[in-house]
């Protein structure tokens, strides 16, 4: 895991590229260094050694003659293949590094060779001879990568900030993305909160001329694995191979143990297949909010079944006041997702023991786990009943919180439903017009809201504050249920597959065979803090979370979309139902303050 930058045909690109180095110098603690390809082209990387901790595998890499040039961020899960195939070409290799089997990949393959890669990664590989830039993003989004091109001048980053303090590009807030982050807390996919500062999609290859010109960009499409048959000894045999691959490192790996389902399986059968125990982390609220809020004693009993050295880390309201200022400054983008502190806060403590981190991301996305998929899927069966019931004045009748939001959610169209239950509140017409045609409108119902989850939940909120979490303390974030293979084997099935195995059946079914039917059957509940309880019962946690939204509306509120406003000038009226709407301020409003916008 590492920090990648890049400085084209801009002014005084030696001190800018410098900047940038130093900027992103906390997701590569190991080692630091930038070169000049040429007066136009330089690029740095920050590393974090987790294979072949030689300074031989150091980043940038360059080919024996220095044409070919490589910084890059994440992990290739199949470069021992990757290897052998060069090496049948006759190529040698000085380290056992996957850095520089993708070197030496994509000097013989070009853009076309990043098709056989499998893993995580963002990449930006210089080619002399062609005098072309190439930058690229995995298919799945594990690695974020930023960039800036205007006047044929291209900087490129894994975080925004890098790209503000090469000192050649302002800092202007892009009230563009109030609307999207108040209601799906991000902002939208190919931006940023910074103006002029752009995302490459997951997938996205983009190919520049030395001279700054974009030159062409293209999609990757994910393989499609030979077909197999969704059973649970198929995924369970998918899972295992993934965690055998993605727990492969040279340093400490350990585990983010939520007491969730699909943490406690990952963990369960690492140490069945090997027998090497592992630190594993968690969090717990304290007895007042243990009962509600009872992550805690479910990764015990995991950690007790199977040895390993478990760290409960007690947070309350004066935790993470207390680094709420450090986390703000390390947090690049606003994501208004309370998993973000938490799992900064782990990574933290995890810094002592280990430098790798493996969560259960994306298990829900691929095989259907949240309660909107639930509700998404009642709503599918009876369709016309739940329209009809919808319009009718439910005023008066005492509904629960998740009944008269599922209610409030349903709409004439099914993809608008689902897309009203997965956000935080009912879209205006006008951001669902934005967001449609990220929707993935070719699928059937059931299966174009997992893609949905997929492609723009996980990838903008779960991935991106688990990347932003790990690294601001030089720890390297894996998510195994996003191997490419179990991937491929959720995108295969048919909606009829997906609908009888919801709920991650097989993930269930598992652990209740190991005898961890407890944590199995545990009741669904996100990853996050106690905001409701903490702001209803900690005075100093409520004042600081309102007055922080107060500042913020009085000097941007005329920019909000007018619920954002509504809210943000009176949250103590509407914290018990909306609660996440009033974090999601807070965080926002302490990010714009930090970055001086």
């Amino acid at each position: 895991m590492c920090g990648i930058n890049l400085v084209l045909n801009a002014r005084k690109g030696d001190i800018a590229i410098h900047r940038m180095m130093e900027a992103t110098k906390h997701r590569g603690p190991d080692h630091s260094s930038w070169v000049g390809i040429n007066e136009k082209v330089f690029i740095a990387g920050n590393r974090l050694k987790i294979l072949d901790l030689r300074d031989v595998a150091n980043q940038p890499l360059l080919s024996d003659d220095g044409k070919l040039a490589l910084v890059w961020n994440g992990a290739l899960y199949n470069y021992q293949e990757l290897r052998n195939r060069l090496l049948e070409r006759g190529e040698a290799f000085r380290s056992h590094s996957d850095g520089e089997v993708l070197l030496k990949w994509l000097g013989a393959f070009g853009s076309e060779g990043i098709k056989q890669l499998r893993g995580m990664f963002a990449i930006v590989f210089v080619d002399s001879n062609k005098k072309q830039v190439l930058l690229a993003r995995d298919p799945v989004g594990m690695k974020p990568l930023y960039y800036y091109h205007r006047d044929h001048v291209l900087l490129c980053s894994s975080e925004s900030k890098s790209i503000l303090l090469s000192g050649l590009v302002s800092a202007t807030v892009d009230r563009k993305q109030y609307a999207p982050y108040f209601y799906c807390r991000h902002g939208m996919p190919d931006a940023s909160f910074f103006e002029d500062l752009l995302q490459v999609l997951p997938g996205e290859v983009k190919l520049y001329g030395f001279e700054g010109q974009h030159i062409a960009s293209h999609q990757l499409e994910m393989e499609q694995h030979a077909e197999q048959t969704p059973t649970k000894e198929v995924f369970k045999e998918l899972l295992t191979d993934a965690v055998l691959r993605q727990f492969h490192a040279d340093v400490p790996v350990g585990v983010l143990l939520s007491g969730g389902a699909d943490s406690s399986l990952l963990y369960q059968l690492w140490y069945k297949e090997t027998g090497i125990p592992l630190h594993t982390y968690t969090v717990g609220f304290g007895k007042a909010y243990r009962d509600q809020y009872d992550d805690a004693s479910f990764a015990a009993e995991v950690a007790g079944k199977y040895p390993g050295a478990h760290h409960e880390i007690q947070v309350d309201p004066q935790t993470v006041l207390e680094v709420w200022p450090e986390y703000v400054k390390t947090l690049d983008q606003p994501v208004g997702d309370s998993a973000s502190i938490l799992t900064w806060i782990l990574a933290r403590e995890a810094n002592k023991q280990v430098k790798v981190l493996a969560s259960g991301a994306g298990a829900d996305e691929l095989f259907g786990g949240y309660n909107r998929h639930k509700a998404f899927s009642h709503y599918l069966a009876r369709p016309v009943f739940w329209n009809f019931l919808s319009r009718l004045n439910l005023e008066k009748i005492p509904l629960g919180r998740e009944k008269r939001k599922f209610l409030a959610s349903i709409h004439a169209s099914p993809e608008r439903t689902f897309m009203n239950f997965s956000a935080l509140g009912n879209l205006p017409d006008s951001l669902a017009t934005q967001l449609r045609p990220y929707y993935p409108r070719q699928l059937s119902d059931y299966k174009a809201a997992l893609e949905w989850d997929r492609t723009f939940y996980l990838v903008n909120d779960v991935l991106k504050i688990h990347d932003n979490a790990c690294m601001a303390h030089g720890i390297e974030g894996r998510a195994p249920y996003l191997d490419w293979s179990l991937v491929s084997l959720s995108r295969g099935m048919t909606e009829a597959e997906h609908l009888r195995r919801r709920n991650k059946i097989w993930i269930r079914e598992l652990l209740r065979e190991e005898g961890l039917g407890r944590v199995a059957d545990r009741r669904k509940l996100g990853f996050g803090l106690p905001i409701r309880e903490w702001i209803r019962d900690n005075k100093n946690f409520r004042e600081t979370v309102f007055s922080e939204i107060g500042a913020f509306e009085k000097k941007h509120g005329n920019a909000f979309p007018p619920v954002m406003r509504k809210i943000a000038q009176n949250p103590v009226s509407y914290y018990k139902e909306g609660f996440l709407f009033v974090w999601n301020l807070f965080v926002l409003s302490s990010w714009i303050r930090e970055n001086g916008l």
